[in-house]
Parts: structure tokens; C-alpha cells; sequence
């Protein structure tokens, strides 16, 4: 269609702007807030984008699925802690990146995703490849935003990484329909954008600081609880000064791994229904319950009516909807992590808590998280390998299932944004872009991707991006030829009964598929692995590769996680065995 020109009124323009296209405009005002990576797939609605990206010193990663790219992005915030960006084309394109934006909501992942959009004309027209992305993606975004007027485009860019990054970061939408990309306009780019009716909590109100103090004073087994808004906030040394200084013991969230040194004397991981028992039985039997950054979500609570009963519950956090959302607090502030932790540095209440760490040193000895024994090949041993080979500073992804479970039982993480997983949604898929996403943000480190085979399935085209964009992650897969996770409930509730849980072919005897082969056909190195005595030679010859490399490692699928609180169940029903 031809080129349409508006302009502005002079006394908005900047001083020396010159008329530009409004897909030119976006890239310019990406550029401006610092991106330098878009993970993009092209289609019709979006093309104009794609052209102007050309001229721009921002890499575009090609993914080979709309979802991959989005998972990639906000694995690459994941791991940066800058908000990412992915974009796809309008109607299908958009639709597949529903899923990514949702998981991104759910852990609090600063994401923009842009979509193209069909012209205005046809909006509400059930036009070609027209969807309404805003309406769709509603409940599951911080905000979004449908641009009509080419004006708008600088301005929208900058409130919504504005809005994506503050605060509880998420993800925000910009459906950006083609004429609007084709008009051109002289911008007016915003440096410091105020979106209306969006206010970022900045005080720490220091009568919850001082009432906390007194709480502490008087408690006798206190435990803190550290959520992913502490990584989010950079609190994780002022975490550690606080735990140290005041002589608390300290679990995590999911989320929350790597908030806090595994391998402290303080640390007891992560409670919740496959955290571990010592974990747990602190946690609920605490007297003092100090939630930093945490949502006191289903998974950690069970029954919340039968959650930590004898405990004051505190609950800190920069989200006001969370407070009270899941559990009573009986303290609590809405302020960032960070802020309310170096409030609480000073002159430290530091008691002994004897009986207390000497409980929870009893906890630990009497249940500790257990590798099989024995010369079978077992998914404990394999991370517990690797943790030791890694010495536990690589950064590990997972998938969603078994995998996920026992990478964060066995695996003892030293620093934040070391794991990254899906937390809040579950979903099988994120591993493998997501570790793209984390190779790119951070070269230095070493990616390792761990995976079960159901779950690295759902993504596995992304292996032709891992090539094409020589992004040298290391990706082991735990296969066991089912659905783990919903074998094992069927183990444990359906008397075994296997309901479409099984990944085999029928027609023959061998593992199915042979993702060694399925990487070759990529350009991507691999090798099996069947029994114990191969696996250290594997993994060290997998971490030596300057390229991508993939391990398919052959585990029995009868091998439970443990422990286990069964759904609907409390601390005192955790199964060990």
C-alpha cells in the first residue's frame, strides 16, 4: 500500500529528527533501550520489521518455532535479568507464542513480545491470519498494548520495557498492526516514560522492619523462606549477611534456587511436595516463617490450613495482589526484597537457636536425599556426577517432569539465575530454547540443558537453531521412554495402570527415537550412553566440546522422585520410599 506521512506538531519534535517509517521507528526505539538481541520469526503482518532489523546492529535469532523464540527470550532474561524479546507475525504466529508469554507471567519474567497485526481495516474482520492477540493473551500479561497511530510506537516502546522490568517483572504485549509499520511520522522517543496509573512501591515501611525484629527476638525456631523475588531484586548477598548474621536457617522456592548457597550450613533447599524432608518439617514446624519474595504458592503449602499452623507468618513482597493471596501473614510489607533486607542489616538479633539447628541437623542425617545404590543407571547419579565434574557452577536448564525434580534436588547451586525452569506453569518445552536463550545472554558460562525425553520432544526443532547460531549449549537427556512424572503417580495411585504414559514404539526393540541420529540430521554431536561405568568419560567429553553436543543417556523408568508429599496431604505424610 502506499506510504502514508503524519507529523507531528513542531513543538513536539526532537531537534534534528528526521521522518521515518514506523517499523524503522521500533527498531530505533529497541535500539534505545538497549536490545541487543530480538529472537523474531518472519511472516506476512510482521516483514516490515524484519527489513528494518536489517539495517540494525541488533542480532536476530531465527527460531524454528514461534514458541522456541519466545522461550529463548525469556530465557535469555532469565539469565541477564534484562527483558527479552521475541516477535512473531499476526493470527498463527501469535498464537504460538501464548504459551511462552504464560510461563513468563507466571515466574515473573520480564518479556516484550511484538506482533504484527493486519491493517486497521480489517481488524474485526476475521481478516487472513487476523487474531486478537490482546484479548487473548489478557489474563496472562502485565499489560499490553494495540498501537493505531504511528506516534504512538516510541512512546509504547519505552513504557513497556518500563513496565516489563519494574516492580514484579512480566511480560507485555505490543500488536503493531502493517499500516502502521508502512506510515511514517517525525518520533518523538521518550527517555524517561511514566505510564499512567503504574506506581512502583520504594519505601520500606520500617514499622514492619521493627516489628520483624521483635518477632525474632521472641522466636525460638525461626526459618526464612526466599522466593525468586529475591534473584529478581539482586538481594542474594544481602540474603546471606542476614541469614549469617542472624543465625537463620534458610529454604527456597523453586524459583528461589541459587538465592541462597546450597552448600551452606544454613541451607536445607527447597520444601514443597518433592523438596526435601528436612526442608519441610523445618519449615512447618517453625515458629517464625520469614517469606521473602515467595507467593506461599500450592506447590510449597499443600493444604495452607495445615501449613506451618504454629508459625508467625511473614510475607515480603513488592506485588501487593500476593499478600494474603494464598496464606494469612501476620507481618507483612509490600516494598522490593533488597530494600527491606539492608533495612534489616543492621545491628543483627543474633541467639544460637541450639536445639533448633541441632533438630534440623537430625532432620538432615536421618533423611538426606538419597542416590540409589547399586550398578543400575540412575538419574540421581547422573546429576550428582555432574555436579561434581561442574563443581556445581554450571547453569542448568530443565525441562518440566522427573528431570526437573531431581536437577533441583541434586544439584547444589551456588549463585542466582543458575537454574532456570518452569516454575509456575509446568510446561515441557522450556528446556531447550530457554537454554539457548541463557548460551546467548552469557557466553562464559557453561549452559547445560537437562531434559527428559517427552519434554525435549516438544521443542526439539530448535536443535536447528542451536546449529545455525552456533550456540555451543551441552544438552543431556534422561530418557526412560514415558511420561516420568505421570508414570510415577500412576505407580503410586493408579495401581500402575499406564494411561497413555508410555513413549516406545511397539515395532522393535530399541529406544525410540534415536535422538542421537534426530542430532546428526542437525549438524549437532551426540552419543548414547547405557551404563554407569560410561558415564563419567560422557559427561566429560560432552563438557570438554567447544560446540553444541548431545548426551542420550538410557535411565529405568521405575526410579521415583522422592521424597514425595502426596497431593491433599501434609509434611507428616511425606513418603521416603
Amino acid at each position: 500500500m502506499p506510504e502514508q506521512t503524519k507529523t507531528l506538531p513542531a513543538d513536539r519534535r526532537q531537534d534534528g529528527a528526521k521522518t521515518m517509517r514506523g517499523a524503522d521507528i521500533l527498531v530505533r526505539a529497541l535500539e534505545r533501550e538497549g536490545v541487543e538481541v530480538v529472537f523474531a520469526y518472519p511472516g506476512g503482518a510482521s516483514m516490515e520489521i524484519h527489513q528494518s532489523l536489517t539495517a540494525s546492529p541488533i542480532r536476530v535469532i531465527l527460531p524454528r518455532h514461534e514458541q522456541g523464540g519466545a522461550f529463548s527470550a525469556a530465557g535469555y532474561a532469565r539469565t541477564c535479568g534484562k527483558t527479552g524479546v521475541c516477535m512473531a507475525t499476526s493470527g498463527p504466529g501469535a498464537t504460538n507464542l501464548v504459551t511462552s508469554i504464560a510461563d513468563a507471567f507466571m515466574d515473573s519474567v520480564p518479556l516484550v513480545a511484538i506482533t504484527g497485526q493486519v491493517g486497521q481495516k480489517m481488524i474485526g474482520k476475521n481478516a487472513f491470519q487476523e487474531i486478537d492477540i490482546i484479548g487473548m493473551t489478557r489474563p496472562v500479561v502485565k499489560h499490553s498494548f494495540l498501537v493505531l497511530d504511528v506516534n504512538d510506537i516510541a512512546r509504547v516502546i519505552a513504557e513497556a520495557f518500563y513496565i516489563a522490568g519494574t516492580g514484579r517483572p512480566g511480560p507485555v504485549v505490543i500488536d503493531l498492526p502493517k499500516d502502521v509499520q508502512q506510515t511514517s511520522c517525525v518520533p518523538e522517543f521518550v527517555d524517561q516514560p511514566k505510564p499512567r496509573a503504574y506506581e512502583v512501591p520504594s519505601k520500606v515501611p520500617m514499622e514492619t522492619v521493627d516489628e520483624l525484629r521483635a518477632a525474632i527476638a521472641k522466636s525460638e525456631r525461626p526459618c526464612i523462606y526466599a522466593g525468586g523475588g529475591v534473584i529478581i531484586s539482586g538481594a542474594a548477598e544481602e540474603l546471606l549477611q542476614f541469614a549469617e548474621s542472624y543465625n537463620l536457617p534458610v529454604v527456597t522456592s523453586l524459583m528461589g534456587i541459587g538465592a541462597f548457597p546450597e552448600r551452606h550450613p544454613l541451607s536445607l533447599k527447597w520444601p514443597g511436595m518433592h523438596g526435601t524432608y528436612y526442608a519441610n518439617y523445618a519449615v512447618n514446624e517453625s515458629d517464625l516463617l520469614i517469606g521473602i519474595g515467595v507467593r506461599y504458592d500450592d506447590r510449597v503449602t499443600g493444604n495452607v490450613n495445615t501449613f506451618a499452623t504454629g508459625a508467625t507468618i511473614v510475607h515480603i513482597d513488592i506485588d501487593p495482589s500476593e499478600i494474603n493471596k494464598n496464606k494469612h501473614a501476620d507481618i507483612a510489607a509490600v516494598c522490593d526484597a533488597k530494600t527491606f533486607l539492608q533495612a534489616m542489616l543492621p545491628n543483627p538479633i543474633r541467639q544460637d537457636y541450639t536445639a533448633w539447628h541441632e533438630q534440623i541437623r537430625t532432620w538432615k542425617e536421618q533423611q538426606p536425599l538419597r542416590v540409589p545404590a547399586g550398578d543400575d543407571l540412575h538419574p540421581q547419579f547422573v546429576i550428582s556426577e555432574l555436579d561434581r565434574l561442574t563443581n556445581g557452577e554450571a547453569t542448568i536448564v530443565t525441562g518440566v517432569g522427573q528431570h526437573q525434580m531431581w536437577s533441583a534436588q541434586f544439584y547444589r547451586f551456588r549463585r542466582p539465575r543458575q537454574l532456570l525452569t518452569s516454575g509456575g506453569l509446568g510446561t515441557m518445552g522450556f528446556g531447550l530454547p530457554s537454554a539457548i536463550g541463557s548460551k546467548i545472554a552469557d557466553p562464559s558460562q557453561e549452559v547445560i540443558l537437562i531434559d527428559g525425553d517427552g519434554s525435549f520432544q516438544m521443542n526439539i526443532q530448535e536443535l536447528g537453531t542451536v546449529h545455525c547460531e552456533d550456540v555451543p549449549v551441552k544438552m543431556i537427556i534422561m530418557n526412560n521412554q514415558h511420561l516420568g512424572m505421570v508414570a510415577q503417580w500412576e505407580d503410586r495411585f493408579y495401581n500402575g495402570v499406564r494411561g497413555n504414559t508410555v513413549l516406545s514404539s511397539s515395532h522393535g526393540k530399541q529406544p525410540y527415537p534415536d535422538f542421537v541420529q534426530i542430532a546428526k540430521g542437525y549438524l549437532v554431536k551426540g552419543r548414547h550412553v547405557w551404563t554407569k561405568d560410561e558415564l563419567a568419560d560422557a559427561l566429560q567429553e560432552m563438557l570438554a566440546s567447544t560446540e553444541p553436543f548431545l548426551l542420550d543417556i538410557h535411565v529405568a523408568y521405575q526410579d521415583h522422585v522422592l521424597p514425595m508429599i502426596p497431593s491433599g496431604g501434609t509434611y507428616k505424610d511425606i513418603m521416603t520410599e
